[in-house]
């Protein structure tokens, strides 16, 4: 009667260990899918975008039309000395030419005479152009170009940022989900630890286990009790970590609610969440970090063709026919103009030439400085794929350790339901259980910490 009691309490410990709790999980994918979405760290990366457009724009206004007034007026002692009204459209284009029109009023006693013009005013129309330093390429052309370039660079950055939160993100679930499976695992110890107590008690009191065999069973549950206080610390720790993700709209943070639970996570299903599944297809020169490089480079190429073209003579030419008739079309005479020309040209080049050297120094230290980035990420991915080959074989040793280690444990509790053994070897067999399962807890996280590292080095999106 006292075996059948015995085996009893056994199959109440194993109903225990197979109670699954009603509560709420919060899925990863649902969980990357706030991340992602609200946090402020992906917000701050969507204003790399916005930095490089507005780069852009600013580039762009330096061909912007401009309408420039000039006024200047002398009255001394009654006297008009001179009032002076320059007016002048001036519209910029892409290859160092300059279209503008203006009109030109002047009056007064004491005019220098250049500066007579009919009563009406006088219009001119016309353009004034670089013909060796601006003529290709100009400060504003390649402010333009270099924009344009920063654009991509900063969409490859912000990539980078969107890519690090998502993978800090994914370190925190997954230690989340470590640590509460560790804290279910001691919970089921626990209660088996209880319910065996509650035997031997029983089996002691009839007189057919020894006084010291109660005393081991209580210890045993002191010990499960301890470790599942620490392993609750621990979770209300990873909880919290995981909560400093979540975010609502309008910067509004959220907290795990302790009823919320991480999902068992099978792998397929974080290959599919962090796209893992697109390996195959990867092109390392797509990564992000290539990009902004490739960018930098193709700026500093803008620059340095800049500085090439200081060799140049400056020839600055311009030519404005004139005309006092509003009506310019019909009133076209060449014989009317006003045309300029001013050349300069440094005799040694010595600042040119040295600026040139240092772009194409630059240019070339960026280029090795890519090659090396290119290479260490191609290292660096092949190597977490081998890890997470050796990774896949490791849980599958320690998943057979756990399955021997539990089948020593449910033998050895046979044999003292039969008198055949004692507490202290069945508290031997499950502690070597316990720290079989932790390290398998272990091993999984890890497998999924590399997964997550692979995504971070591989630099994706999440779309």
């Amino acid at each position: 009667m006292k075996h059948y009691f015995l085996i009893l309490c056994l199959l109440i410990s194993s109903f225990c260990s197979a109670q699954i709790n009603d509560t709420l999980t919060l899925t990863f994918k649902e969980y990357l899918g706030y991340v992602k979405q609200f946090h402020p760290i992906a917000k701050q990366a969507n204003l790399k975008l916005e930095e490089g457009q507005a780069n852009l724009i600013k580039a762009r206004g330096g061909f912007d039309p401009k309408l420039e007034v000039d006024y200047n007026r002398k009255d001394f002692k009654n006297k008009d000395y001179y009032d002076l009204f320059n007016a002048t459209f001036k519209v910029p284009t892409w290859y160092g030419i300059d279209v503008k029109a203006n009109l030109e009023e002047n009056s007064g006693q004491f005019l220098n005479p250049q500066n007579n013009v009919p009563n009406n005013g006088l219009f001119t129309a016309g353009v004034s152009a670089s013909l060796g330093q601006g003529l290709f390429i100009n400060e504003r052309m390649a402010t333009l170009k270099k924009a344009k370039f920063f654009r991509e660079q900063t969409k490859a950055e912000r990539d980078l940022m969107a890519n690090n939160i998502i993978y800090e993100a994914s370190l925190a679930y997954f230690n989340w989900l470590q640590v509460y499976n560790e804290t279910e695992m001691y919970k089921r110890f626990l209660a088996n630890a209880t319910v065996r107590y509650k035997g031997v008690r029983e089996a002691v009191i009839a007189g057919d286990k020894a006084g010291i065999d109660s005393l081991e069973a209580n210890i045993n549950i002191n010990n499960r009790a301890l470790a599942l206080e620490q392993s609750k610390v621990k979770l209300i720790k990873n909880t919290l970590m995981v909560s400093n993700y979540l975010w609502l709209d309008n910067a509004v943070p959220l907290e795990i609610n302790p009823e919320v639970n991480p999902q068992q996570l099978p792998q397929e299903e974080v290959d599919n969440v962090l796209q893992l599944d697109e390996l195959l297809n990867y092109n390392i020169e797509t990564h992000p970090k290539l990009r902004a490089l490739d960018s930098k480079i193709s700026g500093l190429t803008i620059d340095k063709k800049l500085k090439a073209n200081k060799l140049l003579p400056k020839v600055d030419v311009q030519y404005n026919f004139i005309t006092q008739d509003p009506d310019l079309s019909n009133s076209f005479n060449t014989s009317n103009y006003k045309a300029g020309l001013n050349i300069a040209f440094p005799l040694f080049l010595r600042k040119e030439r040295g600026d040139l050297k240092l772009a194409k120094l630059k240019i070339e230290s960026f280029k090795f400085g890519r090659s090396n980035t290119s290479l260490s990420l191609s290292n660096k991915i092949e190597a977490l794929k081998r890890e997470l080959e050796s990774y896949v074989t490791q849980n599958e040793i320690i998943d057979q350790v756990v399955k021997d280690y539990q089948t020593l444990l449910t033998a050895e509790e046979r044999k003292f339901i039969f008198g055949e053994s004692s507490v202290f070897l069945i508290n031997y067999r499950e502690s070597s259980l316990i720290d079989a399962q932790l390290k398998q807890l272990k091993l999984k996280n890890m497998f999924y910490i590399t997964k997550a590292k692979l995504f971070n080095s591989l630099g994706t999106v999440l779309n």
